[in-house]
């Protein structure tokens, strides 16, 4: 049975191919494995491994073995599993030359009950593992980031740059989740000063792809699964935010990219310059497919209100690293309502 995904691993190998000699034989710690991030990076190593004959291995850091099991049954064999919390995890024996950290979704549930837990677990998650870097003798550190990091986007800023020094509210609780990423950030820089680790950041922002969840606060995730549903696709704001989104096989091909040969202690932005409001993503999703869906839009735009903007500058990405966005929105539409129909119940499909 082929892999569903097989065109989009080919894609991100094709891309990379050249870049996997430094983990021929070598181990590599993954953490946040189950979640979008780190199910594609299990499944691009996974493939990368087989068809380069690299003989390395992974390690995955979770707390929820069965989750694994659940999403990646075809992966669960080829991975070594530390069971624990990413903030006292137990660290595994011997040698790894290469950590991803991706733990700690974007979770609005949990910033907004309880946002003491989120911060701490990004903060001490992120310290951990960079005690187990140093002890592990690994020589790069990729950190997930967010753009969120940089706050509110200037309304005359039409994409924001990593050298931008905007923040998050300190003051608003809401701003648990960049704040936490923020202080994410230090400890790596204080590491790389100390010569313990290079650490590679990506500050990402928006993304679609197969295995992201499609209930949670992401509106295209949303706008997909009601599509497939049979509509209408629902804007429950006023459809005016500004967004970009980068597809998933992109977002890999970027993030071991900047993982293998990013800067030490550089922050590189990760996502598209595309810029489409909303309003426009829904109908985007609508019209894919076919029959087409209806959209609603709930909210009214008032008048003279500059639309929140949250697109980032990827020239640092593109001068330095030679990377760029290669599948066009619609694609990605396409490839990830495919994935969404093979993951609903037929009964529920009404295409």
């Amino acid at each position: 049975m082929s892999h569903p995904l097989a065109s989009d691993l080919d894609h991100v190998l094709a891309n990379t191919r050249d870049l996997w000699n430094e983990v021929r034989g070598r181990r590599i710690f993954i953490t946040g494995a189950t979640g979008f991030f780190g199910c594609w990076f299990l499944e691009t190593f996974a493939w990368a491994n087989r068809r380069l004959a690299l003989g390395a291995k992974t390690t995955i850091l979770t707390r929820n073995p069965r989750r694994l099991e659940e999403r990646l049954p075809h992966l669960a064999g080829e991975c070594d599993v530390v069971v624990g919390d990413v903030r006292t995890f137990a660290f595994p024996a011997g040698h790894f030359s290469h950590v991803v950290h991706g733990a700690t979704e974007s979770s609005a549930t949990l910033c907004a009950n309880e946002p003491e837990m989120m911060f701490d677990t990004i903060v001490s998650g992120t310290r951990r593992c960079l005690e187990f870097a140093a002890k592990a003798g690994v020589q790069k550190f990729l950190l997930t980031s967010s753009g969120t990091v940089y706050g509110k986007q200037p309304a005359d800023m039409s994409h924001v740059p990593e050298d931008f020094m905007g923040g998050p509210d300190t003051l608003d609780p809401n701003s648990v989740y960049p704040e936490g990423k923020r202080a994410a950030e230090f400890l790596c820089a204080i590491a790389a000063r100390n010569a313990q680790v290079e650490v590679k950041i990506a500050r990402g922002f928006a993304f679609v792809g197969p295995y992201m969840k499609f209930d949670a606060h992401f509106a295209i995730g949303n706008f997909i699964d009601e599509h497939v549903r049979g509509g209408p696709v629902v804007v429950c704001g006023d459809g005016s935010p500004l967004r970009s989104y980068m597809y998933a096989s992109d977002l890999m091909i970027w993030l071991w990219t900047i993982l293998f040969k990013g800067e030490s202690c550089r922050a590189y932005n990760v996502g598209s310059e595309e810029t489409i409001s909303i309003a426009d993503v829904a109908q985007e999703v609508a019209q894919t497919g076919s029959p087409h869906s209806t959209v609603r839009i709930k909210g009214t735009p008032k008048p003279g209100q500059s639309p929140a903007r949250y697109v980032p500058s990827t020239a640092r990405a593109h001068r330095e690293l030679g990377l760029r966005c290669l599948v066009p929105l619609r694609e990605a539409i396409e490839r990830t309502l495919q994935w969404n129909r093979l993951l609903l119940p037929r009964e529920l499909q009404v295409r």
